[in-house]
């Protein structure tokens, strides 16, 4: 089943899209922005509560902490 397709036009205020919600699935409740950053090595967002900063190529990257495969397993691990 294929999806409809949506035709978009430029409204006169600028907009495009009429069916798309604004904003970004990533945005943060909070007063600070940024809720969720992802990964340089694995590249999925996690809570920056959930990541360490490592020096890579020269800069301070954001890494899963403590790596890449431990955050994946608690974060599919059931719970209880």
């Amino acid at each position: 089943m294929a999806k409809a397709d949506t035709k978009t036009t430029i409204d006169a205020d600028g907009l495009r899209y009429r069916s798309k919600t604004p904003g970004s699935p990533f945005t943060a409740a909070g007063a600070f922005g940024a809720a969720t950053m992802s990964c340089f090595l694995c590249g999925k967002h996690r809570p920056r509560s959930q990541l360490k900063s490592r020096r890579l190529l020269g800069k301070a990257q954001f890494v899963c902490a403590p790596s890449c495969k431990e955050a994946e397993a608690a974060a599919t691990a059931p719970k209880a």
